[in-house]
């Protein structure tokens, strides 16, 4: 049986397929493949958090302004091209 982009197995057959996603969709069946977590995703939740705890109350706020005026900043309009006769 092939196996799909995450490992799990599915019919070859594309009406076959459709049956089974429709099936694991209503309930009928359960999907059997795991959740997958990245090494790099879990890595990066840990130093995130030892950064967080590594900075004082000073720096967050800091960090959080600039973050802040990042979002809220105004994007200025595209330059327009000028057509070339």
């Amino acid at each position: 049986m092939p196996k799909g982009p995450h490992g799990e197995k599915r019919p070859a057959d594309v009406i076959g397929n459709a049956i089974k996603i429709a099936r694991i969709a209503t309930g009928e069946e359960e999907d059997e493949r795991e959740p997958l977590k990245s090494a790099a995703a879990e890595l990066g939740s840990k130093g995130g958090k030892a950064r967080a705890r590594s900075l004082n109350e000073a720096e967050r706020s800091a960090i959080a302004k600039k973050a802040a005026s990042a979002r809220w900043k105004k994007d200025s309009p595209a330059p327009v091209e000028k057509e070339r006769s």
